[in-house]
């Protein structure tokens, strides 16, 4: 899904020619975020849901407003980390009612304004049932809130998993019972149950067995809540393809354990509404970062290309976000897309260190100073999962195309 229109040689983005969208940025490096390539890929998930499920954005991909605020009205909800994506959401028009705010060491500050905002809030602890009682009484408003629970299983193939065994993310499978009886005695209005068991995974089957897996859970704990269930947050963790030999998400039998999962649920779970939380998987592969070219250097046989970006604005793409052995995300000299001359590089950032890596050793288009060095696949945990301060360089710039 990534942009793949070529110009006179130069990749386009939102329909500009890459060094046109580099003037009218005004500065490398950047990011880029294409409008047709976000919506057709929401258009393409609910084409390939079953009807009746509803659709969240999870924030904390990319958090930037305009993107958000693009988002907003093309999804059913947004689903946030922290009181500050909260502001983003509902500054970008968004319903309190279908916001949810999730995040395993929420301050006291962040869970009164989630009161006052009216925004649902994903309990992970006691604690929060605590706060969030003296919140609701503080300021007359009883306190929407839902379970989320750290699952009594895991998602395997799963990049990072959040769920199953000891973690500290939401409230253990067995515990669950007694947060869900504090609920009811405190006042607080229930309304589900919110379940995240891992990210970026590839293997649609393991998906569905997920699913399966978390609905028979809701069921079974949904005899001890104080309220009838409202409410189910079935998670996500769909990944997109970044290294060499992965292929895109089969979405077939996700489809197919929903419909079942739905199926059940209304015999089950009668009133309850079932939403999916997909972040990366709706704007990983409509972003692009984009570094200038600043030296071409030969160390001993090996050709660097040293340019103004790196790891302090792509941390992912250098591999130090997650990654046990590091490898390539895709990327291209971007004013150079129909260049026959091609060399093995590594490309580099600034930075006074080993890890400032873009890309290693990697079979390019020849390139010289001031040419366009650009990584796909860099929609999701850009900007604001990097280290941007980190010894002093510019910040990047972004936009939405």
């Amino acid at each position: 899904m990534r942009p793949t229109d070529i110009l006179n040689g130069e990749l386009c983005v939102g329909g500009l020619p890459l060094t046109r969208l580099a003037e009218r940025v005004g500065q490398t490096p950047f990011y880029a975020y294409d409008r047709t390539l976000l919506a057709s890929r929401v258009a393409s998930v609910r084409a390939a849901l079953p009807a009746g499920i509803g659709l969240h954005y999870a924030v904390k991909a990319n958090p930037m407003p305009a993107l958000v605020g693009f988002m907003r009205p093309l999804v059913d909800g947004l689903d946030v980390a922290s009181a500050g994506e909260m502001a983003v959401a509902l500054d970008a028009g968004a319903d309190p009612l279908h916001v949810s705010f999730a995040g395993p060491g929420k301050r006291e500050v962040e869970l009164v304004q989630a009161v006052a905002a009216g925004v649902l809030v994903n309990l992970e602890s006691m604690r929060e049932v605590a706060l969030l009682a003296s919140a609701s009484q503080r300021l007359g408003l009883p306190a929407r809130v839902a379970v989320r629970i750290n699952p009594d299983f895991d998602l395997r193939g799963a990049g990072m998993r959040m769920g199953g065994g000891a973690k500290p993310f939401g409230v253990d499978t067995e515990q669950v019972p007694s947060v869900l009886k504090a609920i009811g005695a405190a006042g607080l209005q229930f309304e589900g149950f919110h379940l995240y068991p891992g990210s970026q995974n590839l293997k649609g089957d393991l998906i569905a067995q997920a699913l399966t897996q978390s609905h028979e859970l809701v069921v079974r704990l949904a005899s001890d809540a104080p309220t009838p269930v409202k409410h189910v947050n079935l998670g996500g963790g769909w990944g997109i393809p970044y290294f060499p030999g992965e292929q895109p998400l089969d979405l077939a039998p996700v489809s197919d354990a929903l419909a079942g999962v739905l199926q059940r649920m209304a015999a089950e779970l009668p009133g309850a509404h079932a939403v999916l939380e997909l972040g990366r998987y709706l704007v990983g592969e409509a972003g692009v970062y984009v570094a200038r070219v600043l030296d071409r250097k030969v160390s001993r046989g090996q050709v660097f290309l040293v340019t103004d970006g790196g790891m302090h604005h792509h941390l992912a793409a250098s591999g130090n976000f997650g990654q046990v052995i590091r490898r390539n995300y895709p990327v291209a000299i971007g004013n150079r897309m129909a260049a026959t001359e091609r060399e093995v590089a590594s490309v580099v950032g600034p930075l006074c260190t080993p890890l400032d890596v873009l890309a290693e050793r990697m079979e390019v288009a020849c390139a010289e100073p001031g040419d366009l060095v650009v990584v796909f696949q860099s929609g999701a945990y850009g900007p604001s999962a990097s280290p941007q301060a980190f010894l002093g360089h510019p910040r990047c710039a972004e936009v939405l195309v």
